[in-house]
């Protein structure tokens, strides 16, 4: 385990435990930009294969520290799902509290007058789906808060899964009992069974990934705050106490007096990332220099995240073929290990109008006036960049919160379309109606100004400020 250095700041130091995927660690890494500007010093902790990804030969960057924990896993031994919750659980969280207690004696030193510098441990950040890191915390005596990267929407659907089934909606093994489509949380659009957040898989899979939950639930129940990535004025619904930006849920799902204080803090990609290694992968910077060569809003930018295998190799076949039918120009970003599915040939015949990448500058592509629509899996991240550069969207998640955040853009905020399919007719359709449709703009930009615009930014800043002198006071 790569311990603390001596150099570390004298600045109160918050420890961070990000949820390892790149959807996850990019937030994560946009709150402590958040927390540097607020004099904290933030030490980011990722278990070793994330950290050589991430992590820079001196381990600090814009003032925030990377260290890591072993997290037991072979150099070639898959990182799925369930191969990083066994790490965690059986052997990141060993490593985790050494860590967290090495960096508690370096402020016992530096009060004893011993050196040391790198102490004043005020507060561990844990992503609830690193939940482990709670418990850590709250055994190291340290106090914690928890991050929820996405939408407020998805967690109040996590929260209610007790009234879920309480009310018969679904199994205690999570399998859903209802048919059709309906509104579980009061004012959210409404939702089909196979919608479900843990629903992917297998049934063994499902079942394991709602266990997953049910103790992420349960460690959750003691945090005093929770940090979300989600702007207040999502859902005007929300309830203030004593006129603070902070609230709990209060809805006829959840009734839970010891609920956290919930502290909307974004979205926290208004935090420009100015980390060399932000991002996993090396980004390809020529699709700018391809996308300068085509006509205004004539481009379809392609991309299905970056965890999830994201349709699996018959799916991205029948994909392939239809952008290929379509002859509308591309970018499309698709990892090496996800190309088997790509016909023969593919990427040379489609080269005059595509372009496949395995990764992208996203946010300087979406900003291109070339680029007329987002094809995407509604990942949160990738909701809010859209949103952001004022992109339409064409919606076609794959699991997890992305069915409640296509629900959100194609319901409830109409800048987008979901299609059930991706055969010529369906994707065709999809992209001919998001880039047509100029009313879809018009959306775009009144949510851009309620979510993005100055006032929600004084709002998300008063959450975190509101957060900062609770913390202060504990």
């Amino acid at each position: 385990m790569k311990r603390p250095k001596k150099s570390l700041p004298k600045k109160k130091m918050i420890v961070m435990v990000p949820y390892p995927p790149q959807g996850h660690v990019t937030p994560m890494l946009q709150l402590a930009t958040a927390f540097v500007h607020r004099e904290f010093h933030p030490v980011v902790v990722t278990p070793e294969f994330i950290h050589r990804k991430i992590g820079r030969p001196q381990d600090q960057s814009n003032g925030i520290s990377f260290l890591s924990i072993p997290d037991g896993l072979e150099e070639d031994a898959p990182r799925d799902f369930f191969a990083v919750e066994r790490a965690m659980e059986n052997h990141m969280a060993i490593h985790l509290e050494r860590l967290v207690c090495e960096l508690m004696r370096e402020e016992e030193g530096d009060e004893d007058g011993g050196g040391g510098g790198g102490g004043n441990v005020v507060c561990v950040v844990v992503d609830l789906l690193s939940s482990y890191g709670i418990e850590v915390a709250e055994r190291c005596g340290v106090p914690v808060a928890g991050f929820w990267p996405v939408t407020l929407a998805a967690y109040r659907l996590i929260v209610a899964i007790p009234y879920m089934i309480r009310t018969s909606l679904i199994s205690d093994t999570g399998n859903p009992q209802f048919k059709g489509s309906i509104s579980i949380i009061p004012g959210q659009p409404k939702l089909r069974p196979g919608d479900l957040p843990w629903l992917i898989g297998t049934s063994a899979a499902r079942v394991s990934r709602f266990k997953f939950w049910i103790r992420t639930l349960d460690r959750s129940r003691t945090l005093r705050w929770l940090l979300v990535n989600s702007s207040p004025k999502e859902e005007e619904e929300q309830e203030c106490h004593d006129h603070e930006p902070k609230f709990r849920l209060t809805n006829a799902c959840n009734r839970d007096e010891h609920s956290p204080f919930i502290f909307p803090v974004g979205p926290l990609s208004g935090y420009v990332l100015t980390l060399k290694n932000a991002t996993f992968w090396e980004e390809d910077m020529t699709c700018l220099d391809w996308l300068d060569k085509q006509i205004a809003c004539s481009v379809v930018y392609i991309s299905f995240g970056s965890w999830v295998s994201p349709i699996g190799e018959e799916k991205i076949n029948i994909l392939a073929l239809a952008l290929e039918a379509c002859k509308r120009p591309f970018i499309w970003v698709l990892g090496l290990s996800w190309r088997e599915g790509l016909p023969k040939r593919y990427i040379e015949r489609v080269s005059k109008i595509g372009k496949v990448v395995s990764w992208a500058p996203q946010v300087e592509v979406l900003r291109h006036e070339a680029v007329g629509c987002y094809f995407t899996h509604c990942g949160w991240n990738s909701t809010n960049e859209a949103i952001q550069c004022m992109k339409p969207l064409v919606c076609y998640p794959v699991a997890g919160d992305q069915f409640v955040n296509c629900a959100y853009i194609v319901e409830m905020w109409r800048i987008g379309v979901k299609i059930g399919g991706l055969g010529m007719e369906d994707v065709e359709e999809g992209f001919k109606k998001v880039i047509e449709d100029g009313k879809m703009k018009e959306n775009l930009l009144r949510l851009k100004e309620r979510i993005m615009g100055k006032e929600a930014n004084l709002s998300s800043t008063a959450c975190l400020t509101t957060f900062i002198h609770d913390l202060e006071k504990s």
